[in-house]
């Protein structure tokens, strides 16, 4: 395979986004390290303007519909990838202003901080847009670096390091998982490219290669049975780290699992619906069964992170072009309720320097501002209506009542309970139990945005989710031939299980 590397005005314009970032997180860290005295609250709402000005540019791309390809199929700039990386940098944005209090009881390495939160994104905008294997693992490992030294970015913890250790070996495993996965699936078909796959024949080999490719991006967004990682992790990284990863990593890797199954395996579409569907009832049940149990809210979270990936599979399941713009909107919906939700957290543990939920005992009473918007976070996590999360679920479960997927849907329904029953356990606590010290609780201006930018967001795609729905519709119309593509395979049935392949998206 020969590359050519001459790269045209408008082969730039599709990689402005990362070129500017790329200029921007260098400069954030030359001005740290050239200005010995700068006030690094300076340098967050510096990154910040990058993150605010890259996000601006990729919306203009969408709106003019900048689209292409480079690199012989390697990069592409789609609807897709556009989506999954506003996603990210809206994450990026919202970490970077929840990050600012956090990060000043840092002793050493403030500015590096932000430089390696900008890495991280930029990482996952490349994901966003790998249209070929080789692309998936370099862009992945690049994204994930970073993450491996955030982890443990607070060296006096215990829990940090453990949780930075336990993160890297785990990332290394999956890559290597990637990488073998990867040779087999090329030793298969010849090719890397997920639109060149799509008329290789089946066989054992390829089967095999997909399967630990999955395993690897299952890693990335926390899917059972490769969750081990997230609970020691989510509560011994730093608040800020920790909610970047419940979302960022996840809406990359996505983005990826949706290229390689709607693009390269559309052909086998009756086989990998299963997979999804054990996926799915897996992460789902073992995700809000063990989050009961939680005594730390950084843990419930993480659990409740797990569950909420088996409600996205359930659209993977769907198989059909429907199913990925409920993906789509879901994340849409997930980002702004989690990150608030963790923003909150953020905003408790720097007050009282704890994460138990024990001690969210009388938040009402400390503050209402704070116990207000957790309650509203945890409801659309729970998908009440009419908060986002109740839409988000309702979109989920329409493209599997479609697909006949009536298995998934009564699971759904079931763990949507579940969920309520240990969200309420928290709610109760902020708004019933006394608390054990009555001092009132005041957060930071820019903490307070993210909260706001938190609850406006899951209150308007609750309330009003049509322009946000089509939104993800136009994103997906790549999708629309996708049945008809498979319209040759013969249905597969499984108990209680009917997978038609002949019906219209």
């Amino acid at each position: 395979m020969t590359f050519d590397l001459t790269l045209s005005g408008s082969d730039l314009l599709l990689l402005a986004p990362e070129i500017f970032l790329t200029i921007w997180l260098c400069v954030v860290l030359v001005i740290d390290f050239s200005i010995k005295n700068i006030d690094h609250e300076n340098l967050a709402y510096l990154s910040f303007g990058g993150i605010l000005a890259t996000l601006v540019n990729l919306i203009w791309f969408d709106y003019v519909g900048v689209h292409g390809s480079l690199f012989k199929n390697m990069f592409v700039l789609d609807g897709v990838a556009i989506f999954f990386k506003i996603i990210v940098l809206l994450a990026t944005a919202l970490v970077l202003l929840s990050s600012i209090d956090y990060v000043k009881t840092f002793r050493f390495f403030r500015g590096e901080y932000y430089f390696l939160v900008m890495m991280s994104a930029l990482g996952m905008m490349f994901m966003a847009s790998a249209q070929d294997l080789l692309s998936v693992f370099v862009t992945l490992e690049f994204s994930t670096f970073g993450f491996y030294v955030l982890v443990a970015y607070l060296r006096e913890d215990a829990r940090s390091s453990e949780a930075g250790l336990k993160f890297f070996i785990l990332g290394v495993f999956a890559a290597g998982l990637l990488a073998y996965g990867i040779s087999l699936v090329y030793g298969e078909t010849g090719t890397l490219v997920f639109s060149e796959m799509a008329n290789t024949p089946g066989s054992y080999g390829l089967a095999i290669g997909f399967i630990l490719i999955f395993a690897a991006l299952g890693f990335k967004i926390g899917a059972v049975p490769f969750h081990s990682w997230i609970p020691d992790t989510y509560q011994g990284a730093p608040t800020p780290v920790t909610a970047f990863l419940s979302i960022a990593p996840k809406g990359a890797a996505l983005a990826i699992l949706i290229r390689m199954f709607y693009v390269g395996l559309a052909t086998f579409k009756p086989m990998w619906v299963l997979l999804f569907v054990v996926a799915s009832i897996m992460s789902m049940t073992y995700g809000n069964i063990v989050a009961i149990a939680q005594k730390n809210i950084k843990r419930l979270l993480a659990y409740s992170g797990i569950a909420q990936i088996g409600n996205v599979m359930i659209g993977l399941a769907a198989g059909t072009k429907r199913g990925s713009d409920a993906i789509l909107f879901y994340l849409l919906t997930y980002l702004f309720a989690n990150l608030g939700a963790f923003a909150v957290v953020i905003g408790v543990s720097n007050l009282i320097k704890s994460d138990e939920i024990e001690d969210y005992n009388g938040l009402n009473r400390r503050s209402p501002f704070l116990a207000a918007a957790m309650l509203l976070f945890l409801l659309s996590l729970a998908g009440v209506p009419p908060l986002a999360g109740f839409i988000g679920k309702l979109y989920i479960f329409v493209a599997a009542i479609e697909q006949e997927l009536y298995t998934l849907l009564i699971v759904g329904l079931i763990n949507i309970i579940i969920s309520l029953y240990y969200y309420l356990i928290v709610v109760k606590k902020m708004y019933i139990n006394e608390p054990a010290d009555p001092t009132p609780l005041t957060v930071s201006a820019p903490l307070k945005t993210a909260i706001y930018i938190g609850v406006v967001g899951t209150l308007i795609l609750g309330i009003y989710p049509k322009p946000f729905i089509n939104w993800a519709a136009s994103t997906t119309l790549m999708f629309s031939n996708m049945v008809s593509s498979t319209a040759a395979t013969p249905a597969v049935s499984y108990t209680h299980l009917t997978l038609p392949t002949n019906r219209e998206v």
